[in-house]
Parts: structure tokens; sequence; C-alpha cells
């Protein structure tokens, strides 16, 4: 059995949900196609796939298999082209996880141009407010805001944010403007914690190279950066955040900053991924592409 030419039969198979179909758009004979799956899955020790008259479906350890094949066939090609400089001889699938904010205010607006210089590029993008399992989960690389723990990963550092301390005028309007820490004791925060039931400690401050915490007023905790933002547009508080999270919202007036002298320690923004001897030309790539993207908005 030809390893390799089965698991493209079993891609092919699997994507299109037919032995048939798959069959008929590899001029081979059905019988021959699903022999050769039966084989691999022999050899695994494993069944890839649910059989009945009407479908093809991957059972649990067929979807598994399935995205890792995808990888390896990928690298395969890109290894036949591994000394090419053409951008279209560039294929394979990208997956990259980063926070919300990055994606959504630098990322995206910048992302058509990429692809359609590396047209043959299939980019699955994640973006939460979770830290996902790099190795576990099957990702290329991440960018991560914040001190990184030892985590055995290889990371790459692409700058730091610097942060503000954001209200609406709304809000200021009805309780004044906090001048120093001294009064933000009577002053509300909106708070964020990524697991509820943990309070933050409250307002920080970078002073002397060190990081403080101002206690201050409060009854609103969230776990979601999109709800952090949507809450001090709303006038529930004040928020520290980076202020590539809320450029257009200060230009449009929408939120004000507050308490310039006495913002919180700048957060490292790195790229993380797995330790592996050879990155792929398209990890690479991306990597180099995304250092550039955001030079413009790091310190």
């Amino acid at each position: 059995m030809d390893k390799i030419h089965a698991m493209q039969l079993f891609v092919r198979v699997a994507e299109l949900a037919s032995f048939s179909r798959a069959a008929e758009t590899l001029s081979l004979p059905k019988g021959s196609v699903s022999r050769q799956i039966q084989a691999l899955e022999n050899t695994l020790g494993t069944r890839l796939l649910h059989r009945t008259t009407r479908r093809v479906q991957l059972t649990q350890d067929g979807m598994i298999y399935y995205e890792r094949c995808r990888d390896l066939l990928a690298n395969l090609d890109e290894l036949d082209s591994l000394f090419l400089h053409d951008p279209t001889s560039v294929s394979g699938r990208l997956r990259v996880d980063m926070p919300v904010s990055i994606a959504r205010n630098l990322v995206i607006p910048r992302l058509p141009g990429f692809l359609q210089q590396y047209p043959g590029i299939e980019l699955e993008l994640s973006s939460s407010d979770r830290l996902v399992d790099v190795v576990q989960e099957g990702f290329d690389c991440v960018v991560r805001v914040g001190v990184l723990r030892d985590s055995g990963l290889v990371a790459r550092q692409l700058g730091k944010l610097t942060q503000l301390n954001c209200a609406s005028p709304g809000y200021l309007e009805r309780f004044g403007w906090p001048q120093s820490p001294d009064e933000l004791t009577s002053h509300a925060m909106v708070h964020y914690a990524s697991t509820l039931g943990v309070r933050p400690p409250g307002f920080e401050i970078w002073r002397d190279g060190q990081v403080q915490w101002i206690k201050t007023g409060g009854v609103l905790t969230v776990n979601s950066t999109e709800t952090y933002h949507a809450a001090c547009l709303a006038g529930l508080g004040i928020i520290q955040v980076p202020r590539v999270g809320v450029r257009d919202a200060l230009r449009r007036g929408e939120l004000v900053e507050v308490m310039a002298h006495y913002r919180a320690a700048p957060l490292p923004v790195s790229l993380i991924w797995p330790h592996r001897r050879n990155l792929s030309r398209r990890v690479h790539l991306f990597m180099e592409w995304l250092s550039e993207v955001m030079k413009a908005y790091v310190d």
C-alpha cells in the first residue's frame, strides 16, 4: 500500500462524503478507493469512516486523522516547490490564534493583501479571550498579550502595547474627572477577569519601574474584551486598555483618556509557536508579515 496515496484518497472521500464522487473526481474505480482506505484503516488499527448506504461520515478518530493528513499533504506539496520563489507556489493550511482586538483592529483590515499575495494559503483564524493549547489544538502560531508563562514553546517578542485609562463622556459628566489615584475610591472601574469569581486587584499604576495597585469602586466584572469596551462606552466605569483597541473610539469622541500620568504598565506582545526544527514556508511568511503589521502599533 502506498500510504501517501491512501491518505490522499482518504482526504478526498472525507471532503466529498462519498466514495463514488471521490473515485469519479480521481478517475479511479470505486472499489479500488474503498479497498485502499480499508487497508489504511487496518494499518492504523482504527475506523476512520462511518459507511452507510446514503453517506460517509468521519469517525472521531477520522476527524483527527483528517486534520493531520491535510497538514502533512500540504507540507509535501510545499517541498515540491521549496526552491520556487513564485508566491503562488506557497500553499496549505495555517491555523492561527490571537486576541479579538488585534484580529479586528490590526490583522483583518490588512489580511486581504496577504491572501491576495499568497492565494494558495488557507487561513483558519481563531480569536477569543481563551488561552488556547497551541500543541493540542494544532495551532501553527499564536499571538499572546501579557507576560508569558514558561510553556516550553518558542517565543518572539514583537513589542509592547501602551495602555490608557478611558471613560465615556457620559460617565465623566456624571461623576467628574479623576485627577489622582487617591480620588479613585469614589469612582467605578469596570473590572476584567478571564475567570469569573476572581476579583481583579484594582487600578494598575506603573510607577518607578514597579506595578502598584489602587483599590477602586465598581460593581461590574466581565470576562470578555468586547463586553469590557461596551461597558465603558455605556458609562459603567473606567477601563484600562491598550491604545490600539480604543483608537477609533477616542478619535470619534466616544471615549476620553483620563489620568494620563497614571497609566498601567505597557503590555508585551509575543508571537509563540511549537518547538519544531523547521517551520513550513507558509508559517514563516505569515509570521514575518504579522511582525511587520504589528510594528506600527507597538512601542
